[in-house]
C-alpha cells in the first residue's frame, strides 16, 4: 500500500480476522488496521494524516520514506576495482553503482 511517498505492508490474523499493517522504511512507527480492504485502506491514509499533523503540531519534519543515501560496507577490493572501473569510464563511483544497481 502507498499513500503521500509512505509504503505499508500488511499481514492478515486468521484467529481475529483482522488486517494489520505497518508502514516501513521509517524510524517512527505508525500502525493500521482494518477488517476490510476498505477499511484497511482508510485506516492507512489516516494514520498517515495523523503522523503528519502531530509532526507540524511539534514542529518537525514528518520523516521522509528514503533519503537516497545508502552507507554500504563492501570489500576493499572491490571498492578498488569499482572505482578503478568508473575512472576509465569517466564517471563517478555513484553513478557507476547506480547503474549495476538498475540492471
Amino acid at each position: 500500500m502507498k499513500y503521500k511517498g509512505y509504503e505499508g505492508i500488511v499481514t492478515f490474523d486468521d484467529d481475529a480476522k483482522i488486517f494489520h499493517g505497518e508502514v516501513i522504511g521509517i524510524k517512527d512507527v505508525i500502525t493500521f488496521q482494518g477488517t476490510s480492504v476498505a477499511e484497511l485502506e482508510k485506516a492507512f491514509a489516516e494514520s498517515i494524516d495523523d503522523y503528519i499533523a502531530w509532526c507540524e503540531e511539534r514542529n518537525e519534519l514528518p520523516e521522509k520514506v528514503f533519503s537516497g543515501n545508502l552507507r554500504l560496507r563492501i570489500p576493499i577490493d572491490l571498492h578498488a576495482y569499482l572505482a578503478a572501473e568508473a575512472a576509465r569510464k569517466g564517471i563517478s563511483l555513484n553513478q557507476l553503482i547506480c547503474s549495476k544497481l538498475k540492471k
